[in-house]
């Protein structure tokens, strides 16, 4: 296994997903249904206390509809 320096990998996904929300104005509760997953959910891994799975990632991503690659082309991820 290797390390990955500086911020968790789960509060890096999570800000990224509450970056995309926010400049989209969307709510918790409207990315949570658009997601078809919890608001309370949303809440959890936005906040690095979630260890979202693939699958879910993958339909939070195109709730905020952008692609997987445009998700991860953020300087946290450049790191």
């Amino acid at each position: 296994m290797f390390d990955l320096p500086g911020m968790d990998i789960k509060l890096k996904i999570g800000q990224r997903i509450k970056e995309v929300r926010k400049v989209l104005e969307l709510s918790q509760e409207s990315l949570a249904y658009k997601a078809e997953v919890d608001r309370t959910y949303v809440t959890d891994v936005e906040n690095g206390r979630r260890n979202v799975s693939i699958e879910i990632l993958e339909r939070i991503i195109k709730a905020l509809d952008v692609s997987i690659a445009e998700f991860f082309n953020s300087k946290e991820f450049k790191k």
